[in-house]
């Protein structure tokens, strides 16, 4: 009889503590990615690349996407810990440097997800450079800042137009 008062406590005990976290779980995004989406500059339709392989400079995941077909956007994520970013970009075969300059505040997303970093892009920030060695065939022909505010919603912030 001593040795089940001490089991039924313990289970009472847990069975309050389950019960008293909130049953709710957080279901909406957490994380504020960056956007980009492809056109053909030729076109000006929205055009996935036939191959995709971006890395970012000193960032812990560097390789985000590797030789990846129909990305179409591409989502990448940003530090808040620092206020610039660079990617490598190989669309089709042909590499460009994006960099990019942003300031990063906190937002509350909700009781349960807690908080999250929005960023807002600094437009004259915004470089890129080809480093193939085919200028006739560059791989980003030009990029244009659709949104500067990057949040958790699925909105496009960069198209880029190779």
């Amino acid at each position: 009889m001593r040795n089940t008062i001490p089991v039924i406590f313990v289970l009472l005990l847990s069975g309050l503590f389950l019960t008293s976290c909130t049953s709710e779980s957080c279901l909406d995004e957490t994380e504020a990615f960056l956007k980009i989406s492809f056109y053909k500059s030729a076109t000006s339709k929205l055009s996935a690349p036939d191959s995709l392989t971006i890395y970012g400079l000193n960032m812990v995941s560097a390789k985000l996407y590797n030789k990846s077909t129909g990305v179409q956007p591409a989502s990448l994520p940003l530090n808040a810990a620092t206020d610039k970013c660079i990617f490598i970009i190989k669309i089709n075969g042909i590499t460009d440097t994006l960099e990019l300059t942003y300031s990063s505040y906190p937002h509350l997303i909700s009781k349960e997800c807690g908080y999250t970093f929005y960023h807002d892009l600094i437009p004259e920030s915004l470089k890129c450079t080809t480093t193939g060695l085919d200028f006739k065939n560059m791989g980003i022909d030009s990029i244009k800042i659709s949104k500067n505010n990057i949040t958790t919603i699925n909105e496009e912030n960069i198209r880029i137009f190779y």
